[in-house]
């Protein structure tokens, strides 16, 4: 048998599980050796929600792709049966829920196994993951800063070399933006390719839907290809794919037409961000690709104002509805006043109000697919300058207005959320790191559906410049 702690120091979840098919390693010995992984990490980076070792222990994984890989569920309206689910918040208390969310469902169904739930802010409606009830999550390449959020305990997790991939959630940037502060790769897949039921139709008007964080880009392909597919009922879907998006990785690109966007105005980009933006059109440059440097087509507060106006009814809405299944109404105090902000600016807009910001984003999308019809794929930097400093992004101070949180949030990831509304695929892919060795990640979105082109793009700067040789100082390795 091959030494199982070498073997995840150095191999994606395909490569893994490939192991596993031949008989060179043991579902359980790889189970006991996350477990002990990320034992080895935790106390440092406190990335973790809850631990299911136990309930791993004691479940027979199914027999599917990835059987007996282990990982962990975002703890952010993702319920996985018997778990606690706390969002982030103290109001949800020590709920848990006696159902599996879609996707876990489909995860389960591949084999993995889960061994916990990783952190999140509460409600996730911030860049970075710190929350009161569970404190910072920090990131691995430098524990003074935050690895981002709302994803940020998936990415810390798997950028730390605990698990080749994590469970996240993206409804604003929250998949791309911590896989940017920790230097993997993270992917928001289309507008209703992955399930988001059973409890919940559309999150935040369709802006969210769920995906992983990963170390490499198959391990990402493979796990789109798990969890996408027919979800009956659903308000939105997206195209159907000819080919499994795994199957296609390797197939040939031809040269892409790629709009290069430097400058977030009304926000600055920092020398190190538009450095790596730079960086990375290089790098397409030399594949054979064509940059060209354009205007991005979005009024930036513009589309915030109507972003707010659909997430915060949305976050009244949910917290009425938990005091409804406690059986009494959420008290502000247990809301951080991130959220406090946020429902007592907009929670109350009118419903005139709210469908004309539905309408705003369905124009955007449609503004968005024709600027595509000139270009395949559109490039920016993920966030503005390095992963930021604990403490940083996290509103503690309830008399900041909204614009003033918008302000703060939004001018470290100005184009993210753009995506969340318009429904178009994006990822972020780690290319550079700064003179301070922390990473910055590069933004790529393609057309609506067009998921394929990102993994096969990604695929092609992945091996031009392999990002898993780099290992922060926090990890997990044994060797």
């Amino acid at each position: 048998m091959k030494d199982i702690h070498k073997l995840m120091d150095e191999c994606d979840a395909t490569a893994l599980a490939d192991l596993i098919k031949q008989g060179e390693v043991k579902k359980d010995e790889l189970l006991e050796a996350s477990i002990e992984r990320l034992e080895q990490v935790n106390p440092a980076l406190n990335a973790v929600a809850e631990k299911l070792y136990q309930s791993a222990r004691n479940t027979e994984p199914a027999s599917g792709i990835f059987a007996g890989i282990p990982t962990l569920t975002k703890d952010l309206f993702a319920p996985v049966k018997e778990a606690r689910m706390t969002n982030g918040s103290f109001a949800l208390g020590e709920a848990r829920p006696q159902l599996d969310d879609s996707v876990v469902t489909r995860l389960r169904a591949s084999g993995i196994r889960f061994i916990g739930t990783s952190t999140a802010p509460e409600f996730g409606t911030s860049y970075t993951t710190e929350s009161i009830r569970f404190g910072a999550t920090h990131n691995p390449w430098n524990l003074q800063h935050s690895a981002g959020g709302s994803s940020g305990g998936a990415a810390a997790i798997v950028a730390s070399r605990v698990v080749p991939f994590a469970h996240g959630n993206d409804g604003g940037g929250s998949l791309r933006v911590p896989a940017s502060c920790c230097g993997v790769f993270g992917l928001k897949p289309s507008r209703g390719r992955v399930p988001s039921g059973p409890l919940v139709g559309e999150g935040w008007g369709g802006m969210g839907t769920a995906h992983a964080i990963t170390l490499s880009v198959r391990d990402s392909a493979t796990l789109l290809d798990i969890v996408s597919g027919e979800d009956l009922g659903a308000p939105y879907a997206s195209p159907a794919d000819n080919k499994p998006f795994a199957d296609s990785l390797n197939d040939p690109l031809k040269p892409l037409r790629i709009a290069l966007i430097e400058d977030a105005g009304p926000w600055t980009v920092s020398p190190a961000a538009l450095e790596s933006v730079q960086h990375t059109a290089k790098l397409c440059s030399h594949l054979g690709h064509h940059v060209e440097v354009v205007k991005f087509p979005v009024d930036l507060l513009n589309f915030f104002e109507a972003a707010f106006n659909i997430i915060a009814p949305n976050t009244k809405s949910y917290v009425e509805m938990l005091g409804d299944m406690r059986g009494s109404p959420v008290q502000n105090e247990e809301l951080e006043p991130a959220t406090r902000i946020i429902v007592r600016e907009k929670g109350m807009i009118s419903a005139v109000q709210y469908v004309r910001s539905i309408e705003h984003m369905h124009a955007l999308g449609r503004q968005m697919a024709a600027f595509l019809q000139k270009f395949d794929l559109l490039l920016t930097p993920t966030v503005v300058r390095e992963p930021p400093q604990l403490g940083e992004l996290h509103v503690l101070d309830e008399s900041m207005s909204l614009e003033q949180f918008i302000e703060l949030s939004h001018s470290y990831s100005p184009y993210t959320a753009v995506f969340n509304g318009t429904g178009q695929p994006a990822m972020s892919v780690p290319l550079y790191w700064s003179k301070n060795d922390l990473p910055i990640g590069s933004h790529f979105v393609a057309r609506f559906g067009d998921e394929a082109t990102l993994f096969k793009l990604a695929r092609q700067l992945e091996q031009l410049q392999p990002w898993n040789q780099k290992v922060p100082p926090i990890n997990a390795c044994m060797h």
